[in-house]
């Protein structure tokens, strides 16, 4: 069925083969049963990919270039991660936000994707995606100390624990209370809810 559809669109428009290849994926998806968002990569428009305002992974210009070439050198090796932004019908990045600058930037490589990138899809709320945006970053070792503790005060804000900070990001509680120094921004731990190891 599929090596048939295929062939009957072997020279249709690029667009119609997106479609089919965004139809087959989904529905490949949902026939292994497996809920990880890397079996469901999905091409849509590079202009409707944005990224967060929160971004705390910085790159330097060496790295930046390195990137670069290695786009142009072995392709896309990974789909940019991404959440729906409901409120402009855009995809917000959560992990990939290096990679998705150098695809908008970069003709040549924006021409070899047809002006798509993959992408793998998370449904999650925008504290939700901030948690998963440090957890990509700390997990290559690339987040930044003094964002991080922004975020958790931003996390802090929107009601979040400190238990569940730390359980969200893979912290201990003396971690989350360092980060909580770094800010200078004490209102925003109010709660008293810090390390045991901290009393006398």
């Amino acid at each position: 069925m599929i090596t048939q559809i295929l062939e009957q669109n072997r020279h249709a428009p690029f667009e119609k083969k997106v479609d089919i290849f965004n139809m087959i994926t989904q529905q490949l998806y949902e026939f292994i049963g497996l809920e990880h968002p890397a079996l469901n990569v999905q091409l849509i428009p590079i202009d409707r990919v944005e990224g967060n305002d929160y971004n705390p992974n910085k790159v330097a210009p060496p790295e930046m270039r390195l990137l670069e070439l290695s786009i142009r050198k072995d392709g896309l090796t990974m789909p940019i991660v991404v959440a729906t932004e409901q409120k402009e019908k855009n995809w917000v990045v959560v992990d990939g936000f290096h990679r998705t600058i150098v695809c908008k930037n970069n003709a040549v490589i924006k021409e070899g994707l047809k002006g798509y990138l993959p992408v793998s899809r998370l449904n999650k709320t925008i504290e939700n995606r901030v948690a998963s945006t440090v957890r990509h970053n700390m997990a290559r070792g690339t987040h930044q100390v003094e964002l991080s503790a922004e975020l958790v005060t931003f996390l802090k804000r929107n009601d979040w624990s400190n238990t569940r900070i730390g359980e969200e990001l893979g912290m201990d509680s003396d971690e989350v209370l360092r980060l909580k120094q770094i800010t200078g921004l004490a209102e925003a731990f109010q709660d008293k809810e810090f390390s045991k190891s901290w009393e006398i």
